[in-house]
């Protein structure tokens, strides 16, 4: 088996991932994200049609003249159609049915529900939350595991490494939808914050299973055998194919639900597709470089 340098490419990556982190950032600053409905309050309508049911594009084109901000829809499967946009006036809702009515005789408004703004806010809080937490939990967990390899790098390290490249991936998949949202109106609702608890997930098993490969590879070299750095670059070698395929079958997965699954989960799979591509890259370059870099620090410090 062919074995890479990769830890000398250390330098090269941070470059990239720092040149990619500032931009995500700077474009949350600048753009932030264009939140759906889920998040910004608004009305869902579910229409149910006895024949044939019209496509998105003949229900958009009929209720064009209504101006409806952040209209989305979603057929159901079953006959009917979810038709959610950014507006909880009565008025506009009853144009809405009227457009409909008008437009297709065998529609039928099966239901009309609020999210209110209030409770929209309180919706991202938790939702903030829940990452937050995420995060932590993935932390301690790993700190924990890794208790019992304390030389040469302190267990809690391993922890720090790993949250690090998980915010880095996050930071980037939020960045490009926040790129995404200025220039082609792409909304994130509750499914991104789905996708983005999967990419956490996802993205910190990678790493795990080059760290604990890392802490048998030192358990073996415990005689004296053996440069940190070295141990840790045979450990990403060793797991280097088995984190390619993986993430390769998962990654035409997505893009195979990204073309044919509908408008419902599009952006979901889009969102998964980036965090995992990302959490790939950064479980090989980011999270163990990390490690190498704190060792380094040490070595220079003594």
């Amino acid at each position: 088996m062919s074995n890479f340098n990769i830890i000398a490419k250390t330098k090269y990556a941070y470059i990239f991932s720092g040149i990619l982190t500032i931009l995500s950032v700077l474009a949350l600053f600048v753009w932030g994200l264009k939140f759906g409905i889920d998040f910004t309050g608004g009305t869902l309508m579910e229409f149910k049609f006895e024949k044939n049911v019209p496509a998105n594009q003949e229900i958009e084109n009929t209720l064009k003249n209504l101006n409806l901000k952040s209209l989305t829809l979603q057929q159901t499967g079953s006959g009917s159609v979810l038709i959610r946009y950014a507006s909880e006036d009565d008025k506009i809702n009853q144009e809405v049915i009227k457009e409909i009515s008008e437009k297709y005789a065998d529609a039928k408004n099966l239901r009309t529900d609020y999210a209110n703004a209030s409770v929209s806010s309180e919706l991202k809080s938790k939702s903030l939350l829940a990452i937050f937490w995420a995060v932590i939990g993935i932390m301690t967990y790993i700190a924990i595991v890794f208790r019992r390899v304390s030389y040469p790098v302190a267990s809690w390290k391993y922890g720090a490494g790993a949250v690090i490249a998980l915010i880095h991936d996050i930071l980037i998949t939020v960045g490009i939808f926040s790129v995404l949202g200025h220039f082609f109106d792409i909304e994130v609702g509750i499914p991104f914050i789905a996708a983005l608890l999967t990419i956490l997930g996802f993205s910190v098993h990678d790493t795990i299973v080059v760290y604990d490969r890392t802490r048998e590879n030192l358990q073996r070299s415990s005689s004296g055998k053996g440069h940190f750095p070295e141990v840790v670059n045979r450990s990403l070698n060793e797991t280097l194919i088995r984190s390619i395929n993986t993430s390769f079958t998962v990654i035409m997965t997505l893009i195979a639900i990204y073309i044919f699954g509908g408008d419902s989960i599009k952006y979901f799979a889009l969102a998964l597709l980036i965090g995992v591509t990302f959490g790939t890259y950064s479980s090989i370059f980011i999270a163990s470089a990390l490690l190498v870099t704190s060792y380094n620090l040490q070595i220079k410090k003594k």
